[in-house]
C-alpha cells in the first residue's frame, strides 16, 4: 500500500466556495445516465431517484420489509392473484399535476404495453419485475388493482425497488424522450437543474405530504475520481462521500471532524464458473478452487472490512430466507489439492479470470484477482486475468463464458431472494436465452424450487424453499461466493440524520446540518496523506 501525498486546495479548486448550512453536497462516483426510474439500473442514479420519486410501498426503515408510502394500505386476495391498492388522497407532483390511480396505471403500462403513446421514452430494462401483471383496473379515483396471471411473491418487494417509482404522466407527455432530464415525482426533494459533468441540484419539496426535508437543498456532484473525492471532503467542498476504496475508507474509521457509516446488505461478490467448456465442469475442481481461496485474508487485508464473508446464493440480510447454518468453504489448500488430483490434474492447470475495472458493487476487482490469483498458485493452478472497462466487460460477460474464460468476477445487489437465482441460475436464463446464467448451470432441481418459492405466498414456507435451494447450489459450486459488501459514507461531522438502509438507497429527507456544518474549514494543514493500494 502506498501513501499519496495530495495537496488539498490544488486537489480541489482554490476558488470552490464551501456548501453552505442549508445544501447538502453529496459526491457521487459518476454523473447519473437518467433521471427516468424506469429507464436506469445504477445504483449510482438509484440514490438520486429515492429523493424525488416515491411508489406504491417503500422499505420500512431498517428493514427489507415492504410498508405503505403512496398506498395507504393494500389487500391481497386468498389466491394470491390481485393486489387491491388504496391510495392517498394528498399527493400531488412536484409539476403540480394530480396523483391518482389512472397516473399509477399510466407508469406501469408506459413500461409493458409496446403499444402505449409513451412506451418510445423507454428502454425499460427492469419491466420484467411486472410480467406476473395480466390487468391493471381503476374502480375509483383512488383505487388500483393489479390482477397477476400467476401468483408472484415477490410482487411487492418489485414495487419498493426504483422500477416501481411513480412518474408524473403529465411530465412524461411533456417531455417524451428527454423526460430523464425533467423529472417530476412526489418525493421530499423536486428537481431543479442538472449541469452535465457538474452536478444534479435538488430542492425542498414545500407541498411534499409528510415532513419537511431537514435541508432546503441537496446537491450531487459526480467526482469520478476516488482520490479527488477523498481531497474534497477533507477540504469541506463536499459534505458526503460515496464509494471510497477500502484503504480510503479504514483511513476515515475514528478520524477527527469525520463520520464513516457501514452497513451489510443484500449484496454478493461471486466468481461465476464456466461449466459449459474446460475443467471446471468438474464439480471436483469447482470445489477444490473454492477451499483454495482464503476468504477471510481477502475480506480483512485487501478490502479491509468493508464486507462480510458470504456463504450461499442468498444473501444474509435476507435473514428469513438464508440458512444461518450454512458456512463458507474453509481455506483447505491441501484438501484442494487431493480434489484436483482426484480430477486428475494433479500436475496442475492454466485458467482465464476475467475482471472488470470498477464497476458499481464490485468493490476491488483488480486487487481481489490478484490475491485469488496467488491463492490458487499455491495448489498448481495458474491463473491469467484479462480486465476490461466496464461496460466492454458487461457485455463479454453477459454474453456467457466461452471456451477462453474459466471464470468471471460478478457482484449483485437485489432487493428480493428471487432475483438472483431466478435471473442468474435458472437453466433457461442462460444468455441464449436473455437471462444472466453466464456460467451455463442447469439443475432442474434448483428450477424447480426457484419456481415454487415465487409462487408461494406464505413468507416461511417462502424462506424454507430458498434455504433449499442455497443447500443445493452450495454444493453444485456454479458460483464461488465470497463476500457481501459492507456499504459505506464517508460523512463530515456535523451531518445528522443520516441512515444507511439494507436496501443501498441514500434517503436523505432526515439529513440536516448541525454545528461544524456551517463552519466547516479546509483542513489547515497544506497536505494530506491518504492511502492508494
Amino acid at each position: 500500500m502506498l501513501l499519496l501525498t495530495v495537496p488539498v486546495m490544488l486537489a480541489t479548486g482554490c476558488s470552490r466556495s464551501l456548501p453552505p448550512a442549508d445544501t447538502l453536497v453529496v459526491g457521487q462516483v459518476a454523473e447519473p445516465r437518467s433521471l427516468d426510474p424506469h429507464v436506469t439500473t445504477a445504483l449510482n442514479d438509484f440514490r438520486i431517484l429515492v429523493n424525488l420519486y416515491e411508489g406504491l410501498v417503500r422499505y420500512r426503515p431498517g428493514t427489507l420489509e415492504p410498508m405503505p408510502a403512496l398506498a395507504q394500505s393494500w389487500q391481497i386476495s386468498d389466491d394470491g392473484l390481485v393486489y387491491r391498492f388504496r391510495l392517498r388522497r394528498d399527493v400531488r407532483f412536484h409539476d403540480g399535476s394530480a396523483f391518482d390511480a389512472e397516473a399509477v396505471r399510466f407508469n406501469f403500462e408506459r413500461m409493458r404495453d409496446p403499444a402505449h403513446p409513451q412506451h418510445h421514452t423507454g428502454p425499460f430494462p427492469l419491466a420484467f419485475f411486472f410480467d406476473a401483471i395480466e390487468a391493471i383496473e381503476v374502480p375509483d379515483r383512488f383505487t388500483v388493482r393489479f390482477v397477476l396471471e400467476r401468483p408472484y411473491a415477490p410482487f411487492l418487494s418489485n414495487l419498493a425497488y426504483p422500477a416501481g417509482l411513480i412518474v408524473s404522466p403529465a411530465a412524461v407527455r411533456r417531455w417524451g424522450d428527454d423526460y430523464g432530464r425533467h423529472p417530476s415525482g412526489t418525493g421530499p426533494f423536486r428537481f431543479v437543474d442538472w449541469q452535465a459533468g457538474q452536478r444534479v441540484k435538488l430542492t425542498r419539496f414545500e407541498r411534499y405530504r409528510g415532513e419537511p426535508a431537514g435541508v432546503e437543498r441537496v446537491i450531487f456532484r459526480p467526482v469520478t475520481d476516488p482520490m479527488t473525492r477523498v481531497a474534497e471532503l477533507m477540504a469541506g467542498g463536499i459534505d458526503l462521500a460515496l464509494e471510497l476504496s477500502p484503504d480510503n475508507v479504514a483511513a476515515f474509521r475514528g478520524r477527527d471532524g469525520f463520520r464513516v457509516l457501514e452497513r451489510a446488505g443484500p449484496h454478493l461478490w461471486f466468481l461465476i464458473l464456466n461449466q459449459r467448456s474446460g475443467p471446471l465442469r468438474d464439480v471436483r475442481v469447482r470445489r477444490a478452487l473454492s477451499l483454495a481461496i482464503d476468504r477471510a485474508s481477502l475480506i480483512r487485508d485487501v478490502l479491509r472490512d468493508t464486507a462480510v464473508v458470504a456463504a450461499g446464493a442468498v444473501p444474509a440480510a435476507f435473514d428469513w430466507a438464508s440458512d444461518p447454518a450454512l458456512t463458507a468453504d474453509p481455506h483447505d489448500p491441501e484438501e484442494a489439492r487431493r480434489l484436483l488430483a482426484e480430477a486428475g490434474l494433479g500436475d496442475g492447470l492454466d485458467l482465464t479470470l476475467l475482471v472488470p475495472r470498477g464497476g458499481s458493487g464490485m468493490l476491488a476487482p483488480l486487487a481481489m484477482a490478484t490475491a485469488i490469483q496467488g491463492d490458487l498458485a499455491r495448489v498448481g493452478v495458474t491463473l491469467r486475468l484479462e480486465s476490461f472497462e466496464w461496460n466492454a466487460y458487461l457485455a463479454k460477460v453477459n454474453d456467457g463464458l466461452d471456451a477462453n474464460a474459466d471464470m468471471a468476477q460478478m457482484a449483485w445487489m437485489t432487493n428480493d431472494p428471487d432475483t438472483l437465482p431466478s435471473l442468474a441460475l435458472r437453466c433457461d436464463a442462460s444468455p441464449d436465452q436473455g437471462g444472466f446464467n453466464s456460467g451455463w448451470y442447469c439443475n432442474p432441481d434448483a428450477d424447480a424450487l426457484i419456481e415454487r418459492a415465487r409462487r408461494e405466498t406464505d413468507r416461511t414456507a417462502r424462506g424454507a424453499l430458498y434455504r433449499r435451494l442455497e443447500g443445493l447450489v452450495h454444493a453444485d459450486k456454479p458460483w464461488i461466493v465470497i463476500g457481501s459488501w459492507r456499504q459505506n459514507i464517508v460523512a463530515r461531522a456535523g451531518i445528522e440524520g443520516l441512515r444507511l438502509e439494507p436496501s443501498f438507497y441514500l434517503l436523505l429527507e432526515r439529513a440536516r446540518k448541525v454545528g461544524a456544518g456551517r463552519s466547516a474549514r479546509p483542513i489547515s494543514s497544506p497536505t494530506v496523506s491518504v492511502a492508494r493500494r
